[in-house]
């Protein structure tokens, strides 16, 4: 197998279409085409199969694409890293974000990114933290802003800080004349929460769990915007890091109060895969967020408590 041919694979996979994947790769689709023949005629299986609407992955092109995907990132990131190493950091690098992280955060670092490190191309993913975490430990990604705790993952992470999760409701839902809300009224409340996948919900049950209360979970929505929308509506009452709806807030869209007994904290991890050296243009991107994590902090924009006194802390989770 050579690894023009893993790329190729990749591609049309990823892409489901030789004609998309031609455009990624400016490769002419014929040849594309013949190098997945190649590949398949050599491997004595068909790795896709073929249809009006395009490519989909076989059985063993399925098996294929998760064993060579982390290995194709790392041959293509030695070459990034040799020709990073006379110039500026250049290269591909896979950011990963959950969706309360990306709103506060993506736009903004995208900026910075194109401002200062123009030779990075940066892709981001916004899902949420398990899927993360797979992609990670698959190799598909570099980097990824997930919660923790640290101890939880089988990575290298990086602990950000941490925050509180605050009651949200809607306007006019006297929320905010209450000054602050314990967990045992909240739920009696009717809540609108993410699924069990997802790691707010993890937070908020254990909360709950600890003071063996009951969640009454009126709408499950695992799409930040829509569980915004669902309280900006009247249908209940949620739980979420207050920089995640600072616009709404301020708006007056949505009331936010602090929780007590117990608060509710996130900590915030920056991970890598465990097993892989960070290339020089992933590095330069983790010292960055880094960087602009603290500005968003300083800035008001972000309630982060800074790990170690103030210093990003590192550990190692294995």
């Amino acid at each position: 197998m050579e690894l023009r041919q893993l790329r190729t694979f990749r591609s049309v996979a990823e892409l489901g279409s030789l004609s998309k994947a031609s455009d990624r790769l400016r490769v002419a689709q014929p040849a594309l085409s013949r190098q997945i023949q190649l590949l398949e005629r050599e491997l004595k299986v068909e790795l896709f199969t073929r249809n009006g609407r395009g490519m989909v992955l076989t059985g063993a092109g399925q098996l294929l694409l998760d064993r060579t995907t982390g290995l194709v990132r790392q041959i293509e990131q030695v070459r990034d890293d040799i020709q990073s190493a006379s110039g500026k950091p250049s290269g591909q690098v896979v950011l990963g974000l959950v969706p309360t992280i990306s709103c506060v955060l993506s736009a903004r670092f995208a900026r910075r990114i194109v401002e200062t490190l123009p030779e990075i191309s940066l892709r981001i993913v916004e899902s949420y933290g398990g899927h993360l975490v797979e992609w990670l430990n698959r190799g598909e990604m570099d980097l990824a802003i997930i919660y923790g705790p640290s101890v939880d993952f089988h990575l290298t992470v990086q602990t950000l800080g941490r925050d509180d999760l605050m009651a949200i409701g809607p306007r006019g839902s006297g929320l905010a004349e209450r000054k602050q809300v314990d967990i045992g009224w909240l739920v009696e409340q009717q809540l609108v929460l993410p699924s069990h996948s997802h790691g707010l919900r993890a937070l908020i049950e254990k909360a709950a769990a600890r003071k063996n209360l009951p969640l009454k979970v009126l709408i499950e929505a695992d799409s930040f915007r829509v569980l915004t929308s669902f309280v900006e509506e009247g249908l209940g009452f949620t739980m979420l890091p207050p920089s995640a709806v600072r616009v709404e807030v301020a708006e007056g869209r949505l009331e936010a109060v602090p929780i007590v007994k117990p608060t509710i904290t996130r900590e915030l991890i920056l991970a890598s895969p465990a097993d892989r050296h960070p290339s020089i243009a992933t590095a330069a991107i983790s010292s960055l967020i880094r960087k602009e994590i603290e500005s968003l902090r300083d800035e008001g924009l972000w309630d982060l408590r800074l790990a170690a006194s103030d210093k990003i802390a590192m550990v190692s989770s294995t």
